[in-house]
């Protein structure tokens, strides 16, 4: 499970654990949240997944791996400003095959540790426009992961599971509140302030969700 301790991994981690706890899976009560800190600006995020797993009693594995090296998106490279919301096209917060590193590491680490499978809580809908958050980067990237590992030739690969891609950010948040997903615990702000700014695009998503929902954000 790749929890990066904003919202939309929060309540994806809460809906594997449920399915889990349904029996929907056979590694029984092996579940493993993997948060990566990966040079952010916003690292602040690392301790709130941190305290999500820490509320479901999971383990949490945290990777490093620095991606400020080759910079190219102002949520790794300290020149680039954080833009306020609104603008076309693909904005400078997307961070060049972010979700392709993660899920790299991610089925690696899935593999070596004998689970089945891999959530990610991306979503299709309300994404800022990001390519790595599209069903059909996730077809592909489970297609390739197959040829890549052992367990995929052998005839037993690992799922790659994306249950909120195409849900609405308000959607999120109604099963959030459906879920009793710890909200108050999550961050999603690209500034990395002790507060929310209120004003980049993630956090004007998360208001708005809220606002459509017609529910308190209990992290304000």
């Amino acid at each position: 499970m790749i929890l990066s301790g904003g919202l939309d991994s929060s309540v994806c981690l809460a809906l594997a654990l449920a399915h889990r706890d349904n029996g929907g899976d056979s590694d029984g009560e092996r579940t493993l949240a993997v948060t990566f800190d990966y040079g952010q600006r916003h690292k602040v995020e690392v301790g709130h997944a941190a305290a999500v797993a820490a509320h479901y009693g999971t383990e949490h594995l945290v990777v490093p791996i620095d991606l400020r090296g080759w910079g190219g998106s102002a949520l790794t490279d300290a020149s680039i400003a954080v833009p306020s919301a609104g603008g076309n096209g693909i904005p400078v917060t997307y961070v060049p095959a972010r979700n392709l590193i993660f899920l790299s590491i991610a089925v690696g680490i899935a593999e070596a540790r004998q689970l089945d499978a891999v959530y990610i809580g991306i979503n299709a809908l309300d994404y800022s426009g990001y390519p790595d958050c599209r069903p059909e980067f996730l077809a592909s990237f489970a297609d390739t992961a197959r040829l890549a590992l052992k367990r995929g030739v052998e005839g037993h690969p690992v799922e790659l599971r994306a249950p909120l891609v195409d849900k609405s950010k308000a959607d999120i948040v109604r099963l959030a509140a459906q879920l009793g997903a710890p909200v108050h615990l999550t961050y999603s702000c690209y500034r990395g302030g002790d507060a929310p700014c209120n004003d980049c695009d993630s956090c004007r998503i998360r208001a708005e969700a809220f606002l459509d929902a017609g529910l308190r954000d209990p992290a304000q």
